[in-house]
């Protein structure tokens, strides 16, 4: 099966894909993924989250030079960055770029107003975080994110390969049957690095000004713009 699906011809094949694996079809989307679409087709935007470092597992064993983009807000946790460092170290043939917004933090204050995540967190979400995955998947044919069917009523019908209306392409996501005790065994089991705040409370790690430690049960957005009605950053909203 090696039918390249484009937003423009939209064929959802997701389907087609055996479930039957210890990856819960995970590595077989991979593969599929990275057979068909050319490198510079494809790349994985990764939050370097529990998920992410799963899914980077997962991908450098069916291209160990993959493409790896991460939305630096300039917001993030120092634990974020730390475990950043750790995945390039551990597998050295990714390749991991760090993407910016257009702003700084002090041209976004003089333009909007200090502390724009609290009066307006939508457009900081917008200048920081969805400008520049556009800017970065523009000529992409597909792209590859990390979400979890389990992870919230937002995401709970997302399938392995979904019609992005937003960024016009096509985004990939394997591990939408995984549980978040999937994550975890298989994080362990391959002893790979995690950011260190998953063991404090914080089940979904963003930007500090918009995170706060709830604990694991439930919901595993819920820590994210507490009081704010907000569950999305805007990459996986139409």
């Amino acid at each position: 099966m090696n039918q390249k699906i484009t937003y423009e011809d939209w064929s959802d094949i997701s389907s087609s894909f055996p479930l039957d694996d210890p990856s819960k079809g995970a590595k077989n989307v991979l593969e599929w993924a990275y057979g068909t679409y050319l490198p510079d087709e494809i790349i994985y935007a990764s939050s370097f989250g529990a998920e992410a470092v799963v899914l980077i597992d997962l991908i450098q064993e069916v291209k160990s030079d993959a493409r790896i983009v991460f939305l630096d807000t300039d917001l993030h946790f120092p634990e974020t960055y730390q475990v950043i460092e750790q995945i390039e170290s551990r597998f050295p043939g990714l390749q991991i770029e760090k993407r910016k917004p257009s702003l700084t933090l002090e041209e976004q204050a003089s333009a909007h107003g200090t502390a724009l995540w609290k009066r307006d967190p939508g457009l900081c979400c917008q200048i920081r975080k969805v400008e520049p995955l556009r800017k970065a998947l523009t000529p992409k044919k597909a792209w590859i994110s990390g979400l979890r069917r389990e992870q919230s009523p937002t995401r709970a019908n997302t399938n392995f390969l979904n019609r992005d209306d937003k960024f016009q392409n096509i985004k990939i996501c394997p591990l939408i049957h995984w549980s978040w005790e999937d994550v975890w065994d298989h994080i362990r089991t391959r002893e790979l690095p995690y950011n260190e705040l998953h063991d404090q409370g914080y089940p979904s790690i963003g930007c500090f000004p918009c995170t706060q430690a709830v604990g694991t049960e439930g919901d595993s957005r819920a820590g994210r713009w507490v009081g704010s009605g907000k569950t999305e950053c805007g990459l996986h909203t139409k």
